[in-house]
C-alpha cells in the first residue's frame, strides 16, 4: 500500500470510512472490517462523533485496542449530536474532544475535523480552541469538512502566526460528483491543503453492483432508499459506460473509481466505507491496482461523465 501525507501525517492511499459502524453493522462486524483493513495495509481510519450516535467511535476504539499506535486516527465534531451538543464554539469543542477521546479509548486524535461550518461562531474562535488542543497534545492536526472556497479563505485569514491551521478539507467528490473541480480543488493546490473525498464511490454506484435492469442487492444503499436521487436511470447509464471503459482496459469500475481519484495530486487518500471484510479487501486491492491513467483515458472519462458536475 502506497503512502501519502496530510500535513505531518503519513497515510495509506486507501483509507477506511467508519460511517457504517454502529449504524449498519455491530461491534463484531466492525472488528472484522477493521482487522481486514489493517491486514491489507490500511492505516488511515476516518470516523465522526455523530456516526452511530457515538457508537462508531466506540466500536472502532474497541476493535483497534493496542493497535491504535499503528494507525492514523481521524474523527470529526460539529454536527448535531443532540440539542446541546453541536456547533464549533470553543466551550463545546473542549467537551466534544474529551467525549471522542473517551469513546475512542485514546489520548490523542491524529486529525480532528470540523464536520460542517458553524455560521454562529466566528472561525477565529474555533481555530483558537483547536490550536489549544494541538498545543495540549490532544490533537496532532486539524481539518475541516463541507467548506466552500470562501470559507477556506476565511479560515486561512483567521490563523494567527504560528498557530495550528487546517491541513485538509473533506468534501464530496467522485466520478459522479465533480463540483469541487470548480473551486475547492484548485484552492487545495494553491494552499497546500489535502483534499479528502467523501462518497468516493457515489453511494455504491461505482462498485459495479448496480446495473441496468437488475434489482438492487439486498441491504444495499439503493434498497435502503438512497435513491432515486442517486440511483437514477441516467446515472446507471453513465455507470454502464464506465464499466465498459474499465473492462476494455483489463480493469473494474471499482479500480477506476479509486485510481481516478488518486490521479489527483491534492488527494492523499480515498476513504471508502465498508460493511464487510470482503468490501474493505476489495477497496484496498482497487486502490493498489497498477493503473496510471493516461491523458487520453482521462479525456475519455471526462466525456463519459460530462453532465455530472
Amino acid at each position: 500500500m502506497k503512502m501519502r501525507t496530510i500535513g505531518s501525517l503519513e497515510v495509506s492511499v486507501v483509507g477506511l470510512g467508519c460511517n457504517n459502524f454502529g449504524w449498519r453493522i455491530d461491534a463484531e462486524a466492525t472488528a472484522a472490517v477493521v482487522d481486514t483493513a489493517l491486514d491489507a495495509g490500511i492505516n488511515f481510519f476516518d470516523t465522526a462523533d455523530i456516526y452511530g450516535k457515538g457508537q462508531s467511535e466506540e466500536f472502532l476504539g474497541r476493535a483497534l485496542g493496542p493497535r491504535r499506535s499503528k494507525i492514523v486516527l481521524a474523527t470529526k465534531f460539529g454536527m448535531k449530536m443532540d440539542d446541546e451538543r453541536h456547533g464549533a464554539k470553543p466551550t463545546y469543542i473542549r467537551q466534544a474532544v474529551e467525549d471522542s477521546l473517551r469513546r475512542l479509548g485514546t489520548d490523542h486524535i491524529d486529525l480532528y475535523q470540523l464536520h460542517t461550518p458553524d455560521p454562529e461562531t466566528p472561525i477565529q474562535d474555533t481555530l483558537g480552541a483547536l490550536n489549544e488542543l494541538v498545543k495540549a497534545g490532544k490533537v496532532r492536526e486539524i481539518g475541516c469538512s463541507n467548506f466552500s472556497l470562501e470559507q477556506l479563505h476565511a479560515a486561512e485569514s483567521a490563523v494567527k502566526n504560528g498557530a495550528a491551521h487546517f491541513v485538509s478539507v473533506q468534501n464530496q467528490y467522485s466520478l459522479m460528483h465533480r463540483e469541487p473541480e470548480n473551486h475547492v480543488l484548485p484552492e487545495c493546490g494553491r494552499a497546500g491543503l489535502a483534499f479528502l473525498p467523501f462518497f468516493p464511490l457515489a453511494n455504491g454506484l461505482l462498485t459495479g453492483k448496480y446495473r441496468r435492469a437488475k434489482t438492487a442487492p439486498a441491504g444495499s444503499r439503493a434498497e435502503a432508499g438512497f435513491g432515486p436521487k442517486v440511483f437514477t436511470d441516467e446515472n446507471i447509464a453513465v455507470v454502464e459506460h464506465l464499466i465498459e471503459f474499465a473492462k476494455t482496459r483489463g480493469h473494474t469500475i471499482l479500480e477506476l473509481a479509486f485510481r481516478w481519484l488518486l490521479n489527483c495530486p491534492e488527494i492523499p487518500s480515498v476513504i471508502a466505507g465498508a460493511k464487510s471484510a470482503e468490501q474493505v479487501a476489495a477497496n484496498a486491492a482497487a486502490g493498489s491496482a497498477d493503473w496510471d491513467l493516461s491523458d487520453a483515458e482521462l479525456s475519455e472519462i471526462d466525456r463519459i461523465t460530462a453532465h455530472h458536475g
